[in-house]
């Protein structure tokens, strides 16, 4: 067994050669995020880096026997090729952050854990190297049934699949950067209230931060102050790829704080997701709708998000399929295009703010929308709305937009003010057709509809 002492030696070895100013920076990330106590240097085991043999065996052997004598391992900076490895019930790898890499030498998987109660990887470059990945594993970093997985200022890149799978695992991801995965870089299914916080996840083929189920039910995970950037929708669609973080039938979950660009699809999207909270996000040039909230979900709370960029604004619809009960509050929605990445069928592109059913929409701005600044309701979809107090400027065809089809439900309009909406500030739609003259004064008269207190300037 190795000293903290003898660790501490190598590691101090291994950093000095970056010299003065890179050591201390590294040393002190590392000393602190990795308790080293008792920890097994893998130099001194005799897995040594830049080896031109695969060390899969050596280290593998090495967890096997740190997990049974419950110590931590260190490996010093540089590249180790390793294939297939198995973290153990207590696995505890350190590394020395940006320095240490595990690089995939092909035949299966690099890494992963299933079927544990803990785990933990702190400092550690994880690279697939875009190699073929086994068809029985989802992603290159791969955990299923752990109670609680740890893993801060790792580095996850060039997978052909996933870059991490989480399955039915609970714990926190931090501090990490996922880049270059062929599918998504952080697949997360049927986890228990798992923590995803401050990474930087970019230029991934189908999607960047999922959280998804087999069947619909809490999840309760919180995706709070990560990047996405640059998400791509390499196997097509219309929605289903290409979004920055979407949940999928996974409630009570907390996405808040997100800095989300350049993805094909939306920068957030919740498909099926009941009570999702949707707040304080940067979305900047979505593809398609920027935030979405879509159909079989009940409670949405949408509110101090920063929009700017995309085909189409904020929409919470879906009220056919029980999609309802929302508010969408102090967002500010601007530069949209009429442009989306498919044919719509429906109501198209272009327009901020979209609601069906038993939502508020109160205190946004609005700004250079193509079609309308804000859409209630879609033919017969539509039932208990307030939009109230926002402000709209430059809607191309309608300020505001609100179906007259026969069984609408009640809307109130109030308080609003809308500038430059030169084909009107408030129309009535049967579906796409405007069916109205100008209602900001009351010209025409339908029951369903409550206006009052708007301005158009």
């Amino acid at each position: 067994m190795l000293q903290r002492r003898t660790v501490l030696t190598g590691l101090s070895a291994a950093l000095t050669a970056l010299g003065p100013a890179s050591f201390r920076r590294a040393a002190a990330q590392t000393l602190a995020q990795a308790d080293l106590r008792g920890a097994i240097d893998a130099g001194e085991a005799g897995i040594l880096p830049g080896a031109t043999d695969n060390q899969s065996r050596k280290l593998q052997a090495l967890i096997d026997a740190a997990a049974a004598s419950g110590q931590p391992i260190f490996l010093p900076a540089g590249t180790y090729r390793v294939s297939n490895i198995e973290l153990r019930e207590g696995t505890r790898l350190a590394g020395v952050p940006g320095l240490t890499l595990l690089s995939y030498g092909g035949e299966g998987h690099l890494l992963s854990a299933r079927d544990v109660k803990h785990v933990s990887l702190t400092g550690i470059s994880l690279d697939g190297a875009n190699r073929w990945l086994g068809d029985y594993t989802e992603a290159l970093v791969a955990f299923r049934g752990v109670g609680d997985v740890r893993i801060s200022d790792c580095a996850v890149s060039g997978s052909r699949k996933h870059g991490l799978q989480f399955e039915r695992c609970g714990g926190r991801l931090e501090a990490s950067r996922i880049t270059g995965a062929g599918n998504a870089g952080i697949m997360a299914i049927e986890t228990r209230a798992m923590t995803i916080a401050g990474n930087e996840v970019s230029d991934c083929g189908n999607g960047g931060i999922l959280v998804h189920r087999w069947t619909k039910g809490e999840d309760g995970a919180m995706v709070t102050g990560n990047r996405v950037v640059r998400i791509g929708a390499r196997d097509g669609g219309t929605g289903q790829n290409g979004n920055g973080i979407n949940l999928f039938r996974a409630d009570n979950v907390m996405v808040s704080g997100n800095h989300v660009s350049d993805c094909a699809f939306s920068a957030i999207r919740a498909n099926s997701a009941s009570n999702a909270t949707i707040s304080g996000n940067q979305c900047f040039r979505s593809g398609e709708t920027a935030i979405y909230a879509e159909f079989s979900f009940e409670g949405a709370l949408i509110a101090d998000n920063l929009v700017d960029g995309a085909a189409s604004g904020i929409l919470v619809v879906n009220l056919d399929q029980g999609g309802r009960l929302a508010t969408v509050t102090g967002n500010i929605v601007r530069n949209l295009s009429e442009t989306g990445p498919y044919v719509h069928d429906g109501a198209g592109f272009g327009f901020g703010i979209a609601v069906e059913a038993d939502t508020v929409v109160s205190g946004n701005a609005i700004e250079n929308a193509p079609k309308w600044g804000l859409m209630l309701g879609w033919g017969p979809y539509l039932r208990n709305i307030v939009a109230s107090g926002n402000v709209i400027r430059k809607a191309g065809q309608a300020g505001i937009a609100v179906s007259v089809v026969e069984g609408s439900g009640d809307v109130v309009i109030s308080g609003n003010v809308i500038s430059e909406a030169p084909e009107g500030a408030i129309l009535g739609y049967r579906w796409n057709d405007k069916a109205t003259g100008e209602l900001i004064d009351g010209a025409e008269s339908f029951p369903h509809l409550t206006i009052e207190g708007n301005r158009r300037s």
